[in-house]
């Protein structure tokens, strides 16, 4: 059985320098460019973790970039 069908596989939250984030197989090295944020657990658990904290999508460049041209246009 392959590790993304095994429901006991255990999982780790990473996040990347755009805030982006995504779970990760505990036992596999973490890609560069990505960062454990402390949260492992079942796959379930991880995702409902992703969904509670990744509340906006934007990249952070992109909300960068739309706050600086708020503040021009104010």
């Amino acid at each position: 059985m392959a590790w993304e069908e095994d429901e006991n596989a255990i999982y780790t939250v990473v996040v990347n320098h755009e805030e982006q984030y995504s779970i990760w197989p505990e036992y596999k090295d973490i890609p560069k460019g990505w960062r454990a944020v402390g949260k492992t657990g079942l796959k379930a658990v991880c995702l409902a973790y992703v969904n509670e904290v990744w509340t906006d999508m934007r990249p952070l460049s992109l909300r960068e970039q739309m706050a600086k041209a708020e503040a021009r246009e104010a």
